[in-house]
């Protein structure tokens, strides 16, 4: 199994999400090319009544072992559904662009 699907595997046992994005932008930085850059879009009601920080601290402790090996970047929206209708499904995230390094 990949990061990417590691990733998906762990977020849907832990979140039960209604939506899931996972984009691997691995390939547009520098040094090695492979599972080292993610951005998350996750919509679930786990997230209701959480913080951001929480809903994002809970999101870390279950990718622990991801981000302590090959995961060098981690950008994540965590969405209850309410919020993410709200957006009407607009929900983006901007891979940064690569400064070298990683």
């Amino acid at each position: 199994m990949n990061t990417d699907e590691t990733i998906e595997a762990k977020i849907i046992a832990s979140f039960h999400p209604s939506r899931l994005k996972i984009d691997n932008d691995s390939h547009q930085h520098a040094g090695r090319k492979i599972d080292t850059h993610f951005r998350l879009v996750i919509v679930a009601e786990s997230f209701e009544n959480q913080s951001l920080v929480n809903r994002q601290r809970s999101v870390y402790s279950c990718l622990e072992a991801e981000l302590a090996g090959p995961v060098h970047a981690l950008q994540m929206k965590c969405l209850t559904a309410t919020e993410y209708q709200a957006l009407k499904g607009d929900v983006t995230l901007e891979a940064p662009r690569c400064k070298g390094g990683h």
